[in-house]
């Protein structure tokens, strides 16, 4: 059980000490899978019941049009979850795709195992309907945060708005981002080559400073 000991720094489990996390795995009929790189764990359009928490690797929520492009909405990693909005809801239809960036380790749980207490009536079980409830809550604002990047009018307050919110984060103005400039293009819904001269620009107007996926913010844009 040593690939569950991230269980205990997910938020779905805060509060649930190790001993009765064990217990409470089996009373949820928890079922671990691996994926290989580049797998899809769901596919946009399958009807999804089960939560899922990220044991190793990571994952991307995507989107995907007729013609391929993709847009990132999240990313998950070790601990964090996905699919709990989906599967709650009356569809259950995933309008996303959920890709593994690497070889990772999938935990599915029956959302509705969650949210109805157990017939042993588990002494955390509510504690657990409370975790699930504020996740929900702060994914909820994470989407609100993520559309006022993208329906900024321009490329560059696109691109101001998302690093000006990592740096208020990370409290610091030279900070580490989670994407290359593709996976940065497409959690905009911008275009990577037009993103890219834009933060040549900035650079060369010195408000800015940039290696790979970390950046230094120099002046207030």
């Amino acid at each position: 059980m040593n690939e569950y000991k991230v269980l205990e720094r997910s938020a779905l489990f805060s509060g649930i000490e190790k001993t009765n996390l064990l217990a409470m795995l089996k009373c949820l009929s928890a079922k671990s899978m691996v994926y290989e790189k580049d797998e899809y764990v769901v596919s946009a359009g399958e009807s999804v019941s089960k939560i899922g928490i990220v044991l190793s690797g990571s994952v991307d929520l995507i989107k995907e049009d007729y013609w391929g492009n993709r847009t990132i909405f999240a990313r998950a990693g070790a601990g964090e979850m996905f699919g709990e909005a989906f599967s709650c809801s009356e569809s259950k239809i995933m309008p996303l795709s959920v890709v593994a960036l690497e070889r990772s380790q999938i935990l599915f749980i029956d959302y509705r195992k969650i949210i109805t207490t157990c017939s042993s009536s588990c002494e955390f079980h509510t504690r657990l309907i409370s975790n699930m409830l504020r996740i929900l809550a702060e994914k909820n604002i994470l989407l609100m945060q993520k559309m006022e990047h993208i329906t900024k009018r321009g490329m560059r307050e696109k691109i101001l708005s998302y690093l000006s919110e990592q740096a208020v984060l990370q409290k610091s103005n030279t900070i580490a981002i989670p994407f290359n400039r593709q996976e940065l293009a497409d959690f905009l819904s911008v275009d990577r080559s037009a993103m890219s001269k834009e933060l040549c620009r900035m650079r060369d107007e010195g408000m800015l400073e940039f290696r790979k996926n970390r950046f230094t913010l120099l002046s207030d844009g």
